[in-house]
């Protein structure tokens, strides 16, 4: 699967109508995102169950502010409309692989259950 670029006006929709949505968050003038680049648009050849998605911070400033990225590359990945991952930095291929196999491996009940009690003590 091509990967989809997301906007304020279809990021709603992806993310709800997928249930893994690894996202990308980038600038063109950015030289980590450059090099990030090739290793995201590989790993999205490799597991095409998932959809792979790039924010470009600079055309979507709005996006960028409501998921406060200070850094980027930022990584995120959204499993069943939840945030599970969020992480600035270049990743180097093993290490995208690994977070990908973490964020598959988790059991989203007890995901969604911490995430209910924590809402309840805040």
């Amino acid at each position: 699967m091509a990967t989809v670029e997301l906007t304020k006006e279809n990021f709603d929709e992806v993310v709800s109508d997928n249930d893994f949505v690894l996202i990308d968050f980038w600038a063109s003038w950015c030289g980590p995102c450059r090099q990030f680049g090739p290793v995201y648009e590989a790993a999205s050849g490799r597991h095409e169950d998932l959809v792979f998605a790039k924010v470009d911070t600079e055309a979507q400033q709005e996006l960028a502010a409501a998921f406060e990225i200070r850094s980027i590359p930022t990584l995120m990945i959204v499993r069943e409309n939840v945030a599970i991952f969020s992480q600035p930095g270049a990743l180097p291929e093993a290490a995208l692989e690994d977070v990908i196999r973490q964020a598959r491996a988790l059991d989203m009940d007890e995901v969604r259950k911490s995430v209910a009690e924590a809402n309840k003590s805040s």
